[in-house]
């Protein structure tokens, strides 16, 4: 059963989401509703994200809570020895809140043209609000480039939403090869310090199994974020 939200800010149990979505995808719960900050802080806190086709939903958001999880813990991330002699080299700067908009907009623009893209200006514009309110935090990555104003260039990054001891990662781009990899070690070694914290990868990759990803239960990470 798929709900149907209005104007009201609230979601049902997060246990009813469905076996599958609208893509193939296990987790699909709720339609309607809009992107406001309110109704996306509520959402994160109960572990539900939004997720659509915005040429087919423009205005219809659908809501996701999948109940096989894909994490990591900030301590298992996963360092090969290449990405380590990479970071050895330290080619590259790593920052995190620096420029927000900058990741976004490149997420947003590397996968628009992709069947199912979902990063829309209506959620830029929702997400740039988050991080305007402290929730939605980045992680850039720089390359030394002298053509640029700053002497950087921005090459790769990710952003996601951070509730209290889970960060909801949502989207992540390379304009050279590793880069997202670099920020995600970032953002782990960065997390690592704050106990039980834990990153919610939402849907399993290989690029993500490759970084020390894992399946746990929906409870098990809502567990991390209600306490």
């Amino acid at each position: 059963m798929i709900f149907q939200l209005d104007e009201n800010f609230w979601f049902p149990d997060p246990h009813l989401a469905e076996t599958e979505g609208e893509f193939g995808w296990e987790g699909m719960l709720a339609v309607g509703g809009d992107l406001s900050p309110e109704r996306l802080k509520l959402a994160y806190s109960l572990g539900i994200f939004p997720w659509f086709n915005f040429r087919q939903r423009e205005l219809t958001p659908v809501w996701y809570c999948p109940q096989t999880r894909f994490v990591i813990f900030p301590h298992e991330i996963h360092v090969s020895h290449s990405m380590r002699t990479l970071m050895n080299k330290r080619r590259y700067r790593l920052s995190m809140n620096e420029n927000f908009v900058g990741v976004i907009n490149n997420c947003s623009s590397l996968r628009i043209h992709m069947r199912g893209a979902w990063l829309g200006r209506k959620m830029v514009a929702a997400y740039t609000k988050l991080h305007e309110m402290g929730i939605a935090k980045s992680v850039e990555v720089w390359e030394k480039d002298d053509q640029a104003k700053n002497g950087e260039r921005l090459v790769g990054g990710l952003y996601g939403v951070w509730t209290p001891n889970c960060f909801a990662g949502e989207s992540m781009f390379s304009l050279v090869p590793s880069a997202s990899k670099l920020a995600l070690i970032h953002l782990a070694r960065t997390l690592q310090s704050v106990e039980g914290a834990v990153i919610d990868c939402q849907f399993h990759t290989p690029h993500l199994e490759s970084m020390g990803g894992r399946h746990i239960s929906y409870d098990d990470m809502i567990s991390h974020i209600i306490k």
